[in-house]
């Protein structure tokens, strides 16, 4: 974590100056999209979460995106990672993504760099596309879509893939061997789509060689959880 913060400030120290320079154009905010407990049909529980903190402007953002799983029966965490980020737009949008990604895996840290391309489609898709640079390189897919059901019922699908490119043992990854997690999520906004509590069911599975080596250490392959959670945006 300290080398994360340490990898944090020397961006923000890059970038704040010319934030101050168009003051009147600062813009701020927090979304925590998932804050959520995942009841497992084996008892595996999860406390998970998704947040992104942002300041900047329409030409320029500094954001801060933190992801993470934590096994409830274990008391560890599955994954926790945490990204400083700048996004420069490329179109109406679409911006550009350039940044670090510190990873805390159970075994230790490892940072990593992030290029990536994040927007909206014009079916209004919510798209994140990251190629992480390290000894050993990955990407990450994501696509969500959030469906009025009326002015106050969202269903919101989504998507993830993360491929790794090399065997990564400290991650437990094999070569090309994707995990693929979908959700899907019913939230009611109680206060104007500030705070939205939500239920949902949530997918994980994995394959090929990352498959092969949970088998081999007699680990499940695939699992399902019940989902309650909340949305937070300000």
């Amino acid at each position: 974590m300290k080398g994360f913060l340490l990898l944090a400030g020397a961006l923000a120290t890059t970038v704040l100056p010319a934030f101050a320079a168009k003051a009147e154009t600062l813009i701020w905010g927090v979304g925590i999209e998932q804050l959520e407990y995942r009841v497992g049909e084996s008892g595996e529980d999860v406390l998970a979460w998704d947040f992104d903190a942002l300041i900047g402007s329409d030409e320029l953002k500094f954001v801060w995106r933190s992801e993470a799983e934590y096994e409830e029966s274990h008391r560890r965490f599955e994954s926790l990672e945490n990204q400083a980020r700048l996004q420069v737009p490329v179109s109406a949008f679409f911006d550009v993504v350039a940044g670090v990604r510190f990873e805390t895996p159970r075994n230790g840290g490892r940072v990593s760099g992030v290029l990536g391309l994040h927007g909206l489609t014009k079916q209004w898709f919510e798209i994140d596309a990251d190629l992480f640079l390290s000894k050993d390189p990955s990407a990450r897919f994501e696509v969500e879509y959030e469906g009025l059901i009326t002015n106050y019922l969202t269903f919101t699908p989504s998507l993830e893939i993360n491929l790794p490119f090399t065997d990564d043992e400290e991650f437990e990854f094999g070569a090309w061997g994707p995990k693929v997690e979908l959700g899907t999520r019913l939230s009611y906004d109680v206060v104007d789509r500030v705070f939205s509590p939500y239920l949902g069911v949530h997918y994980e599975q994995i394959f090929g060689e990352t498959r092969r080596l949970a088998e081999a250490e007699g680990k499940e392959d695939s699992a399902v959880f019940a989902v309650l959670g909340v949305k937070i945006l300000f």
